[in-house]
């Protein structure tokens, strides 16, 4: 077994590499639409850029939302804005009524707003002789001009184009709405018929010819784009209750950029001087500590991209601090190796007693910091579950570098004669046992084997 670490550690360390520094290099992505996704590091909004927006749900009569329909709204929010093609947007309620979104590197900000606060009440209504003539864009009275149906009827939408080319949204009807447009259309031929969203007319066609099938097509001077935000408001239905847009914060790439290089340097400094007061202090063991932490690194930044996490400013913060818990357990593990060989024991000994009785503090230490980091994920906003997600798979990586890599180097190393010296653990020759007799039994040594 023991020969089989080494090897393992290897193929973990090389894989993480191909991770880490492999371009395009991608996984099957579990979506038959996109089969494939390549493999890289996602940025969050304060560190690519992008958009930031609160909504306020409104209260309709004597109705206000409930935690349930916040959830609902929070829900229709996100889908409509994964339809955009935005990449890992990240909508969250806080308080009792707020829904905000955070969009990272948006190209079209006001699209993005318009579709995500958009109430996408849609109504489609006949146009009778009290009805005024209704034309896109123009607000229709309901009271005086009452709907057939609403789109809860719509079953499906898709993106098509009329008969001359144009954009269009083609939508299929359920049963109940299917037979009353059925039978408004067959008595009502050559007559105007409007469908309405959030009170404004989109389209007013006229009925050229029974459509008893239950499939019709929104058409109209659509773009693209416009064409395409209305299929999905109409795809992924309707908010309980209006929202109203109450701050936007626009973060430019450049600003982003700017926060990731401090970010990184933050980081790199940090790891730089750990590594140098580990090896100042702890020389040969220290050496050692750096080459795990820096495997540590090398590993973590793979899993984050193979997840992919989303880091934010607070999660290089949740990784600066799980590199100084990485090199904890060291610390740890080499103070209680010292005291082993100041008992007298023999370097190998020493240092497999002083893994063996670290190993309670390192357990207790990183489970305390996994239950913080947990509580933290569940019951915090967006930032702060960025912070806690880094840190419990900084600490779940950690507790394998400093257990397993770094015992693994130690216990190659105290067979090398050169390594087998007192300065290079930081101790007098006076301290430093390298062999003793066997049978012979020092002070303050168990009789029994570690």
């Amino acid at each position: 077994m023991r020969r089989a670490v080494p090897i393992l550690i290897v193929l973990i360390g090389l894989a993480a590499l191909v991770v880490d520094f492999w371009p395009d290099l991608r996984l099957p992505s579990g979506d038959a639409s996109n089969p494939s996704r390549v493999i890289e590091t996602k940025l969050g909004l304060d560190l690519q850029g992008g958009l930031a927006v609160e909504y306020q749900a409104q209260c309709v009569e004597d109705r206000c939302p409930t935690k349930d329909d916040m959830a609902v709204i929070r829900d229709i929010m996100e889908r409509r804005v994964n339809a955009s093609g935005v990449a890992e947007p990240i909508v969250t309620t806080q308080g009792s009524d707020r829904i905000v979104v955070e969009l990272p590197g948006v190209s079209d900000p006001q699209a993005i707003r318009r579709l995500v606060g958009q109430t996408g009440r849609l109504e489609f209504v006949p146009i009778t002789a009290d009805c005024p003539q209704p034309t896109p864009g123009q607000k229709l009275d309901l009271e005086a001009c009452p709907p057939l149906f609403a789109g809860t009827e719509i079953s499906s939408t898709n993106v098509g184009a009329d008969q001359v080319g144009r954009p269009a949204v083609n939508f299929e009807l359920k049963s109940d709405g299917a037979a009353k447009f059925a039978d408004y259309t067959r008595n009502n031929v050559g007559q105007q018929f409007a469908i309405v969203l959030d009170e404004v007319v989109v389209s007013a066609p006229e009925i050229q010819s029974p459509i008893t099938n239950g499939q019709g097509q929104i058409s109209g001077s659509f773009t693209l784009a416009e064409a395409t935000n209305l299929s999905t408001v109409l795809r992924y239905g309707s908010l309980p209750f209006p929202v109203a847009e109450l701050s936007a914060v626009a973060i430019s790439p450049t600003l982003g950029d700017e926060f990731l290089q401090a970010g990184v340097l933050a980081a790199s400094i940090g790891l730089a001087l750990v590594l140098v007061f580990m090896l100042l202090h702890y020389r040969l063991p220290g050496a050692v500590a750096g080459f795990a932490l820096l495997y540590y690194v090398i590993v973590i930044i793979a899993v984050f991209r193979l997840v992919p996490v989303t880091l934010t400013l607070a999660g290089i913060a949740g990784f600066v601090l799980s590199i100084g818990m990485a090199v904890d357990a060291n610390i740890l593990i080499f103070e209680r190796t010292k005291e082993e060989l100041r008992l007298g024991k023999s370097l190998g000994p020493a240092i497999e007693a002083g893994f063996a009785r670290a190993w309670n503090s390192i357990l207790d230490s990183n489970v305390s910091s996994l239950i913080t980091a947990v509580i933290l994920y569940w019951f915090g906003t967006s930032v702060i579950r960025g912070f806690a997600l880094v840190l419990m798979i900084g600490v779940l990586i950690s507790m394998f570098t400093a257990i397993t890599v770094t015992r693994t180097l130690l216990r190659m190393l105290v067979h090398r004669s050169w390594a087998r010296r007192a300065w290079l653990f930081g101790m007098t020759d006076a301290e430093f046992v390298v062999a003793r007799p066997v049978g012979q039994r020092t002070r303050g040594e168990a009789g029994g084997r570690v």
